[in-house]
Formats: structure tokens, C-alpha cells, sequence
């Protein structure tokens, strides 16, 4: 990933209701939402859903799949992983024994 791509990842998480959509849609990771049922769960006019939907998907964190009238959204996690990496690979300038702290967090569970 470069830093343009970060940023832009960022940017679109950088907003309550688009990291709501984001924090909702990692916890389903598994299986895809449809936008009805996001625009349910969280409160959101479908109108606004959609333009939020949309920054998200840009920035690369999100996935779309249609069927037929519905569109089902999931989380690119992938895309989260390539973000964190990111951040981390100049962590403590190569010496990963600084960055235990680091390590444990993403080795335990939220």
C-alpha cells in the first residue's frame, strides 16, 4: 500500500458514521449485509447510507457483491491488513523487540 491510498483509507474512517458502517461490517466479517439491513442496525437513511457506502468502497475497504436488486456489503480485510502493515512496517525502525506492546494487542482479543 502506498501513502496515498492510506491516506485516502483514512479519510473515509475519519467520519463517525462511515466507522460505524466499517466497525459493523468487521464484526460480520464472515458474511455480507445487505444495505438495508446496515441502514436498519445502525440508524441511517438509506440516502446518506449509500454516499457513505460509496466513500468506504473508493477507499478500498469495503466489498460489494449485487444480487439482483440488493447490493451486500462485507469488510476487505485484507484491505485493513495491507493498512495496519502500512503503519507498522517502519515500527521502531526494524526492531520488532520495541514493539512488543504492539505485538500483545494484536495478539489478544478485543
Amino acid at each position: 500500500m502506498d501513502q496515498h491510498k492510506a491516506i485516502e483509507a483514512f479519510a473515509a474512517l475519519a467520519q463517525d458514521t462511515r466507522m460505524s458502517i466499517y466497525r459493523l461490517l468487521v464484526k460480520q466479517a464472515k458474511s455480507s449485509i445487505r444495505a438495508s439491513e446496515i441502514s436498519e442496525r445502525l440508524g441511517i437513511v438509506p440516502s446518506t447510507l449509500s454516499g457513505h457506502l460509496a466513500i468506504l468502497k473508493r477507499a478500498g475497504l469495503l466489498k460489494s457483491v449485487r444480487h439482483q436488486r440488493e447490493i451486500r456489503y462485507s469488510a476487505d480485510i485484507e484491505a485493513m491488513n495491507a493498512l495496519i502493515r502500512f503503519l507498522l512496517q517502519d515500527c521502531c525502525d526494524g526492531q520488532v523487540d520495541h514493539c512488543g506492546e504492539i505485538l500483545t494487542l494484536l495478539e489478544s482479543p478485543a
